[in-house]
Order: structure tokens, then C-alpha cells, then sequence
């Protein structure tokens, strides 16, 4: 609960952090207030945010605060504070190159999309990734091996894993729990004194699944006294109804739109439920897709942000106080509602409107015929002839209608028919099980070659079937169009560089003289599982940053002189492509101590 007038700027009452310090509590935090000023800059420009903790991203909240480093890589990345090195590792599609400070505090601090570490950490991350001859790798280590003191240098930034620029990604967590904790609390010095911007108000007929209907939306207006709907007074006929809003935040010096760190709604001057964004986990992240409209934001819409749990919600961020936002009027008079969104630094906002129940309006609500209904919090078993779904109790976060029709389509290949199951529309918070009934025989040695794929507007998702008995069966986490497919097509490999004329192997010496990397793209009519290169029979790290190109840039794994380059891809199933090819690099020559040029006349003879 927050309260305060109309100002910009406000102290959070003493209940507001009684409330937030249990809530800390019970999350398992043992602190309850954050220290400042503790952790230094961790860059050597000044702190500027340019995605703040909470911001919404696809399917999670941003964990951490992204720092510009004015769109340069390779900026000195600085311990925060005194610790050691606990874990750094490479993951491709996500932190890239990382590594986390364990501090004697209590708390850890994790810097990400790096370009390098430090040189000794470095070199013995290089040695690990040759011992497990893995690019990708994840390693741990003792408070005596790596030991660090505030504003060393640790690494430096880049654009690794799965940034879109470069910056550096910083997090806080707490080290018991691993929770990652919103590092605007802990008094970095971001100028912030910008409030919150409201510009939607959406209501909902609770009546209803969310995921059953269109959202009423209204329009807001900024005043001098705070925001207001235009109308001030909303008529509506649904005897029980939500709302959510249209919210996001700012900084000071800054256009961009991040997430806002709470919201509070007030029924008639009561508060009844709030969110706040001061500590998540990974998994708990994923909630995102009940905190917003998703099906609303995946039909082209904007960002819409619940005030109230939809059903099958079971996250942490919401927390009730006098209701559960869900509001039932009960008469037809008029009722206030206020809405107050905060951001980390106590700016305030304020949407001001009010409701009033009409009977009439109620009466021209006209109800929507689904049919069959998937519902959340129960295992949804749906069995059809050849084809069958399993939901578990913790998939789906709202109803949503069941979609199901059969195909009779088979492209070259498929050994079942197309199978449509639900609606892309609708978010699903875990996977589940999709079985098919093969209509067209499987020779015995293609039994391992299945796999079985989900479609919808051309994006595909590609999984190995496997048998059980004689259904094929795989784990999908978004519903669509599903069809299974023999496949023995092997993947293919592009040459090392382009060459006029075919490359004959045990000819032919390819010249990569000219280059300072080798970039291969390997491509599979459904999906590559693997890439291995060996140099003259030893592994050679090829990087994959971006998950589809795979790179080498040359270095002293590859001297110059010849050499022998063998690259080896398989797919889901198993099939595979070997290729070999042999290579100089020749070492360009260096200009001889006191040559000189011989110059050259303009003038035509």
C-alpha cells in the first residue's frame, strides 16, 4: 500500500516498508533494507540506464539494468565491489560471455555480454573450453582463485550473447536465494526525477476468461492534477471486472520507455492489490505472460499490465491487501478508483476515474460461444482420433476456447496428416505433450528418423519424436499446426570461402591468406543439433554467438603454413555431413629496413 498526494515526488509511508520488508522475508531474503552506496559503478563513464530491472521484454522481465556504453565495445568492465570471481562461463542466445562477483556482504553482482575477462581468468576459461571441447561453458569457482577488489578491471564490454548492441547487462542478487534484486534500491547515482507515464486504462469482464474477449480500453489524459480518463466516469455492465493499464517509466536525460517498479489500486479509497518489481527469479520470470494481456500484446497490441492474478498465475509480484482486484460494484452507484504507478525512486503518478454499474448495459453483453474450453489449475487431456494433447495443471493462465481441426495434407515426407491445436494467441506457461498416430508406414530402419515439427505463419519449431508404442510423441510450448516427418536428409556445409571453381578434395589448397576468420552457416532442411570442426585432427573452437553462424578468427591454434580443416554437422536425427578441406595461410610479407618505393609518374608518355 502507497499513499500520498498529488506531488511528483513522495516518502513511502512506514506500512508500505513494514510491508515490503516481510514481503522480503517471506521471500526468502534475510535482508530487509538495501545497502547504499556499497556497490561502486561497474563502468568507467557514467551510470546511464538504458533498460531498467522489470522492464517487459518477450516473455520475461528485463532481470538487471542495461548501462550504455555509447554504442563502443571493449569499455573497462569494473568490479563493483571487493569479492572473488564465482562463476563465469559463455551461453550463446543469452549473457554471452559472463561472469558473477561474489561479495562479503551477502550479495552477488553478475556482468554480462562481455568481450573478454580479465587475462588470467581468460586464459583459464580458454583451457577449460579446450579440455571439454566446448565453446559454451559454465564453471565455478572457490573464494581463493580469482579474488577481486572494488573497481578492478574484470572484463571488457562487448555485445555478446543475446544483446542487440553494445552495453553492458549488470545484475544484484542475493546470494542465498539467487534472487535477482532490483539494482535502482542499492543508490547508484541515475539521476531519476521523471514520474511514470499512464497512457492506457483496459477493463475486463471477469465473468469471463480475459482470454475469452477483447479489452475494453480507454483513453487517458494527463492534468496538472494527475491523469484521468476521458470519460471521467465509465459505464459498464460487467458485474465483476479488472483493469489493467498502460504504464511505462523514464529517467532522467533519457527517452526511453522502461518498466515501471509498482502499481496500487484503490476501490473507493481501499487499497485492494498492488504489484511490485523489487526481486524475481529466472523461473518466476516467466509470469510475464499472466502479469500482461499477452494474448492482447500477441494480437498487435500494446503492452497492458494486469492489476489482478488471472487464474493460473502463481508468481511472486502480486501482492493483496483488502481484495484481490477484482472488483464486484453490487449497486449502481457511483465508485471512485484510483490507480497509483511508482518507480524505483518514489516518483509518483496517479489515474484518477470512476465506475458505475448499469443494468441495462448488462443486459446488451452478449455471450460468446466457444464450445469446449481448456481451463487453468487442471490437467486438460484432449483425445481425438490419431491425435492426442496432455496439459499439465500449471499450463495455462486464463481459459482459453480449443481449437482442433485435421488436415488431410502430406507434403513429401510427412507420415501423419496436419493436426491445428489451439491458438498461438494464447501463452502457455510450461510445455506440453503432443501424441500423433503415424497414417502412413514407417519402415522399421526409419523408426529413428522421426520428427515432428509445430508450423504457425512460417515460424517452425523442430523436435525428435520419440515412440511410444506406435504414436510418435514430443514436447511443444506453443500451440499450432503439428505434423511429423521422416527425414533423412543430411545437412549442408558451406566452403570456408567462395572459389570460382569446385573445391576437389585431395587436390586442391584453398589460399585463406586473405582473411582473419572463418565463418561457417550450416543449414539443415529442419534443424541442426551439432557442429564440430578438428584443426589437423584436434578440436578447433569455432564461436556461436547468434546461435546460426558458427566463427573462427584466427589465432595461434592456426599458425602459418598448411593445414587440414575437417568440419562435421548432424541434425536432430542423426544424419550427418563430414567435409574436408586443406588450407594455407600464408604470413604477409614485411617490408624491407630501408626499402624505398619507386615512384610513379601521372603524366602519359
Amino acid at each position: 500500500m502507497i499513499k500520498g498526494k498529488n506531488n511528483i515526488r513522495h516518502a513511502v509511508c512506514p506500512l508500505v516498508l513494514f510491508y515490503l520488508a516481510n514481503f522480503a522475508s517471506a521471500q526468502g531474503s534475510h535482508l530487509s533494507r538495501y545497502p547504499q552506496g556499497y556497490f561502486g559503478n561497474p563502468l568507467t563513464v557514467p551510470m546511464a540506464v538504458t533498460a531498467n530491472f522489470g522492464e517487459l521484454r518477450p516473455n520475461h522481465w528485463h532481470m538487471g539494468l542495461d548501462l550504455r556504453t555509447n554504442q563502443k565495445e571493449n569499455f573497462p568492465v569494473l568490479a563493483a565491489a571487493d569479492g572473488y570471481v564465482l562463476r563465469a562461463g559463455v551461453r550463446a542466445l543469452s549473457f554471452g560471455k559472463y561472469l558473477v562477483i561474489r561479495h562479503p556482504n551477502g550479495y552477488s553482482t553478475l556482468y554480462a555480454h562481455l568481450n573478454s575477462f580479465f587475462p588470467e581468468l581468460e586464459k583459464y576459461i580458454r583451457e577449460k573450453q579446450n579440455v571439454q571441447e566446448s565453446w559454451a561453458v559454465e564453471l565455478e569457482f572457490t573464494a581463493g582463485q580469482f579474488p577481486v577488489r572494488k573497481a578492478d578491471t574484470i572484463a571488457l564490454s562487448g555485445n555478446t550473447g543475446g544483446s542487440q548492441g553494445p552495453h553492458l547487462h549488470f545484475e544484484i542478487l542475493n546470494s542465498e536465494t539467487g534472487r535477482s534484486l532490483n539494482p535502482q534500491l542499492f543508490g547508484f547515482p541515475v539521476a531519476d526525477e521523471v514520474p511514470p507515464v499512464i497512457n492506457r486504462l483496459a477493463l475486463y469482464n471477469r465473468s469471463a476468461g480475459t482470454y475469452l474477449q477483447s479489452p475494453v480500453l480507454v483513453n487517458v489524459v494527463k492534468t496538472d492534477s494527475g491523469y484521468f480518463t476521458k470519460p471521467r466516469k465509465i459505464l459498464t455492465g460487467f458485474k465483476k471486472l479488472s483493469f489493467a493499464i498502460g504504464a511505462y517509466d523514464q529517467v532522467s536525460g533519457s527517452s526511453g520507455a522502461n518498466g515501471i517498479y509498482g502499481s496500487v489500486l484503490y476501490y473507493d479509497s481501499v487499497p485492494q492489490i498492488e504489484f511490485i518489481l523489487d526481486n524475481l527469479s529466472y523461473p518466476e520470470s516467466d509470469y510475464i505472460n499472466a502479469h500482461i494481456d499477452r494474448k492482447h500484446k500477441n494480437n498487435g497490441g500494446s503492452y497492458l499490465q494486469h492489476l489482478s492474478k488471472l487464474p493460473g498465475y502463481r508468481g511472486p509480484v502480486y501482492h493483496e491487501i483488502e481484495g484481490s482486484g477484482i472488483i464486484e460494484p453490487g449497486d449502481t452507484a457511483n465508485h471512485s478508483v484510483k490507480i497509483e504507478v511508482i518507480d524505483a525512486n518514489e516518483n509518483l503518478s496517479e489515474l484518477f476515474f470512476e465506475i458505475q454499474y448499469s443494468d441495462s448495459l448488462a443486459k446488451k453483453i452478449k455471450r460468446s460461444v466457444y464450445g469446449k474450453l481448456l481451463k487453468p489449475g487442471m490437467v486438460n487431456i484432449f483425445e481425438e482420433k490419431n491425435f492426442e494433447t496432455f496439459l499439465p495443471d500449471n499450463c495455462l493462465y486464463d481459459t482459453v476456447p480449443l481449437i482442433y481441426y485435421r488436415q488431410h495434407i502430406f507434403p513429401p515426407g510427412s507420415v501423419t496428416a496436419r493436426h491445428r491445436f489451439g491458438d498461438p494467441l494464447f501463452p502457455l506457461h510450461t510445455g506440453f505433450y503432443v501424441r500423433i498416430n503415424p497414417e502412413k508406414p514407417v519402415p522399421e530402419n526409419m523408426r529413428n528418423n522421426i520428427i515432428m515439427t509445430r508450423e504457425w505463419q512460417g515460424k517452425k519449431s523442430i523436435r525428435k519424436a520419440e515412440w511410444q508404442r506406435e504414436w510418435l510423441a514430443a514436447k511443444f510450448d506453443l500451440f499450432g499446426i503439428f505434423q511429423a516427418y521422416i527425414d533423412t536428409t543430411a545437412p549442408q556445409i558451406n566452403a570456408p570461402v567462395k572459389t570460382k571453381k569446385p573445391y576437389r578434395e585431395g587436390k586442391d589448397t584453398l589460399d585463406l591468406s586473405p582473411l582473419n576468420r572463418i565463418v561457417f552457416t550450416p543449414t539443415d532442411n529442419f534443424a541442426v543439433k551439432s557442429f564440430r570442426a578438428e584443426l589437423n585432427g584436434k578440436w578447433l573452437m569455432f564461436s556461436n554467438d547468434k546461435a546460426r553462424d558458427y566463427v573462427y578468427i584466427f589465432d595461434e591454434q592456426c599458425p602459418y603454413g598448411v593445414h587440414e580443416l575437417k568440419v562435421r554437422v548432424e541434425d536432430l536425427v542423426g544424419n550427418m555431413t563430414e567435409k574436408k578441406w586443406v588450407f594455407k595461410r600464408n604470413q604477409p610479407p614485411s617490408p624491407l629496413k630501408g626499402e624505398i618505393k619507386p615512384k610513379t609518374s601521372s603524366k602519359k608518355k
